[in-house]
């Protein structure tokens, strides 16, 4: 398959989201999947480390858009790049282009990928597919959520979302 990971830019090697976004590319590859993520640093970097370093294939789903403001290049672990001018095509590229997404801990941009994502679900654009999100965060995040806005989501709209402790409960979903 192909499977889409989400993520934040901003853990660096060494921390912990780093090596849990590595060990989630490393387990990617050793199955046999295709890695698609943003391309640029932080867990992009990591989980395309990981499924390079395990023989997987890691494309990278960059922007002009996103090089403009941040001034950065793709990570030396994609090697298929797939060049995008603006964020919205970007975004589409990786949510259209996956068999299955995974999302890691992160930030706005994360939070935009698995709502973009889950919505087009919703309205059946996108074909049901497996989104995983990984972590206590967003357990928590969306129970507040759905706590809140019950009324407005019926049950078969959170059943859309998976939520996984670790990456090894998030591979055994997949």
């Amino acid at each position: 398959m192909n499977v889409t990971v989400f993520g934040g830019a901003q853990p660096k090697e060494g921390t912990s989201a780093y090596e849990e976004a590595r060990e989630l590319g490393t387990l990617l590859a050793q199955r046999g999947h295709v890695v698609l993520n943003g391309g640029y640093m932080g867990t992009m970097e990591a989980v395309s480390r990981g499924a390079h370093e395990a023989g997987g294939h890691v494309i990278g789903v960059t922007c002009i858009d996103i090089e403009e403001w941040r001034k950065s290049k793709p990570n030396p672990w994609v090697k298929e790049e797939r060049r995008k001018k603006t964020l919205m095509d970007r975004l589409t590229a990786l949510v259209e282009g996956c068999d299955a997404a995974i999302a890691l801990p992160g930030g706005a941009g994360t939070l935009t990928e698995v709502s973009l994502m889950w919505n087009l679900m919703i309205v059946e654009s996108l074909p049901r597919r497996p989104l995983i999100l990984i972590g206590r965060g967003w357990q928590s995040t969306f129970d507040q959520f759905f706590g809140e806005f019950e009324s407005y989501m019926p049950i078969h709209q959170r059943d859309l979302l998976y939520f996984a402790g670790d990456v090894k409960d998030a591979m055994n979903y997949l």
